[in-house]
């Protein structure tokens, strides 16, 4: 079989070191840590690769990129809230670190590569577990075939005085996360770190979405003209109507006796400003649901074809951005950094978020109905006991076999 050979993008150092990682024998399951098994999850040749796609081992000294990725893993899952705890937590488990082919590092190491080693890293890390995520990828909700997505941001306060560069108000810091969500197995397919002052729908109009796409958006994001863009590219939207939205009905349409669906109209624009903007001549739709407890919600979309109370199902589903936001926040570490720089900031999201993908990954394979909670907590307790991941992941609460006893044959000495 002919042998690659390094080409201008690779430095003849880095080539030599992917080829051979690649040549390792696969690692051993049976004594190894729950830890070092979910370690596994990342193929130590991807990783190289990235790292020497962005370079980030550049002029690096000892400490290498996979020793700073278990470093930073080890902050998530083990929730520790400083460098010293990281540091200190990898160092107490010094014995069992030998099988991770790491050592620990010391603080002003970790803190140097954090603040300058390239975050471009982890996020082709997090892209590569993304494409093993959607292999197993739980069944679609909806019956239509339309890829189903939700668009939306949240926001993580800063101290302006620790991250000036993170502006926002005078004495208030903030970045802004602006994530994009895929229904199929609600797994994070894009995210964008920038500043607390950049709103939501300036990114949102950067995106390119494939024809036939669903996007789910709430009000933050009501823009026209971005709209009628959309609707032009073959691409679906469901969103909230305001209240004072000004509009004319053209044609009404049948609704179903159940379902709580009030109106299924067809409108166009009437203000001088909205038929700048959208038009008279693209479809536009207004469906109005009364819930349970009595308030009306009114959605707006362009999609003809679809049932009012689909469309109704459809925002709904629209939640589950909102329960990934409260994820991501109550169960890693993105409220409180180990570095104030930008490139340890955005390190340490990724990470979070490298961890949360992988967390959702051990839900979809594990046989228990784990709840995301459930599953952060035990795992913490566990990362360094020597079971078996799937055996523990699929019975948790079934102590392991005890090991056999050893037995000595008996030699006859008369």
């Amino acid at each position: 079989m002919k042998k690659e050979s390094p080409s201008s993008a690779y430095d003849v150092a880095d080539y030599l070191t992917v080829h051979r990682i690649t040549q390792e024998s696969d690692p051993l399951s049976r004594f190894c840590s729950i830890f070092n098994q979910l370690l596994q999850l990342f193929p130590r040749v991807d990783f190289q690769h990235a790292v020497v796609a962005t370079q980030a081992e550049r002029h690096a000294r000892g400490f290498a990129c996979w020793d700073q990725f278990v470093a930073m893993l080890f902050c998530q899952l083990g929730r520790a809230h400083s460098l010293r705890e990281i540091c200190g937590g990898l160092a107490s488990c010094a014995g069992k670190l030998a099988h991770l082919g790491v050592a620990a590092p010391g603080r002003s190491t970790l803190a140097y590569a954090n603040a300058h080693r390239p975050w471009q890293l982890y996020e082709q890390v997090f892209y590569q577990l993304l494409a093993r995520c959607r292999a197993v990828a739980g069944p679609r909700k909806f019956r239509f075939k339309n890829k189903l997505l939700s668009l939306d941001a949240t926001m993580i306060d800063l101290c302006a005085e620790v991250f000036p560069w993170a502006t926002y108000k005078r004495t208030k810091g903030a970045v802004k996360l602006h994530f994009t969500l895929d229904h199929d197995g609600y797994l994070p397919t894009a995210l964008v770190i920038t500043d607390g002052t950049r709103h939501e729908a300036a990114l949102a109009r950067r995106q390119a979405f494939a024809p036939g796409t669903i996007l789910v958006v709430d009000r933050g994001y009501l823009d026209y003209a971005w709209f009628a863009t959309l609707t032009r590219a073959g691409v679906f939207f469901v969103t909230r109507l305001k209240v004072d939205a000004a509009y004319e009905v053209v044609e009404r349409r049948a609704v179903p006796q159940t379902g709580g669906i009030l109106a299924d109209e067809r409108i166009a624009l009437v203000t001088y400003q909205t038929v700048a903007k959208y038009g008279r001549d693209l479809p536009l739709r207004r469906v109005e649901v009364v819930l349970t407890d009595g308030a009306r919600l009114t959605f707006l979309t362009n999609h003809l074809g679809l049932g009012p109370t689909t469309i109704a199902r459809i925002y709904k589903d629209r939640w589950q951005i909102e329960l990934f936001f409260k994820a991501l926040k109550q169960h890693l570490r993105v409220k409180t950094f180990v570095g104030t720089s930008a490139n340890a900031l955005h390190i340490q999201i990724w990470t979070a978020l490298i961890a949360l993908l992988m967390l959702k990954y051990l839900q979809l394979k594990a046989s228990f109905g784990w709840s995301l909670s459930n599953l952060v907590a035990l795992l913490r307790m566990n990362l360094f006991v020597y079971r078996d991941l799937w055996t523990w992941l699929n019975d948790p609460f079934t102590p392991p076999p005890l090991p056999p006893v050893p037995t000595q044959t008996v030699l006859p000495l008369a």
